[in-house]
């Protein structure tokens, strides 16, 4: 654990530095309270579904916030060192090529929960401006679904970004594959906001449509239990080694070591 720390203070050293890359993250993080804020002026908002589909809004950006929050760094971090070719130096050190990705995931990890407290912070704002009083609660709320499910989806997200940075040559690429992977919570947040039936019961086992079925249903007042919390964070935790195992053995592939 002492190298893979030494990675991450090392990354997370260069990238608190770096201003672009930290305001465009903070423009993902504030972007779903923003959005929510305004429209939570409008007078539709006081229909019936009108709190449902502010609701929806939140659960989907609070999903879009897990999955983004390091993406810019996960980026330079494989891709722009592969870039710089300064990764090949690296990966001849004595340290290992899994407590190199593993010092990495924690650096991006940190990011990513960081600008996903960011997030939460704004729609804590956001959905008790109407309520002052329950400020508190929201905020209590709000941040133990962040415990349970949105962590374990972020760190899930961050070893992702990773895996598939690692395979691409340039920052170029790394963008083109994540900014297009981006549209998969969307997407399937969307999905549940418009078809809320179609998951059934295996939303439980399905990392991204269970923290948006869950997120959703909080929200929105249903009563999600805490099994299924906890094995939705099982099963993301799961996918979350399985995807760093993945990606270390990518570490010792040809084309990387050629560079």
């Amino acid at each position: 654990m002492r190298t893979c720390l030494t990675v991450a203070r090392k990354e997370l050293h260069d990238h608190l530095r770096d201003i672009r890359s930290l305001g465009s993250t903070a423009l993902y993080a504030l972007m779903g309270p923003a959005v929510v804020g305004v429209v939570s002026w409008s007078p539709a908002v006081s229909e019936p579904r009108g709190s449902y589909v502010l609701f929806s809004m939140a659960s989907v950006f609070l999903l879009v916030a897990a999955c983004t929050g390091g993406m810019n760094v996960a980026i330079d971090v494989t891709a722009g060192e592969r870039e710089r070719r300064s990764l090949v130096p690296l990966l001849l050190n004595r340290a290992s090529w899994q407590e190199i990705l593993v010092g990495k995931w924690i650096a991006v990890s940190i990011f990513a929960i960081g600008s996903l407290t960011v997030t939460l912070a704004g729609f804590t704002l956001v959905l008790a401006k109407d309520a002052p009083e329950s400020l508190v609660a929201t905020a209590a709320q709000l941040f133990a679904w962040m415990s349970l499910e949105l962590i374990p989806l972020a760190l899930m997200c961050a070893a992702l970004q990773l895996l598939v940075a690692t395979r691409c040559r340039s920052t170029k690429e790394a963008q083109s594959w994540l900014m297009t992977a981006v549209f998969v919570p969307m997407i399937a947040g969307m999905g549940i906001v418009f078809f809320p039936g179609w998951t059934g019961r295996w939303w439980t086992i399905a990392p991204i449509v269970g923290q948006q079925v869950m997120i959703a249903g909080s929200l929105t007042g249903d009563r999600v239990s805490l099994l299924d919390g906890l094995t939705l964070a099982g099963t993301t935790a799961a996918c979350t080694i399985a995807i760093l195992f993945v990606g270390s053995a990518g570490l010792n592939q040809d084309d990387v070591l050629a560079d």
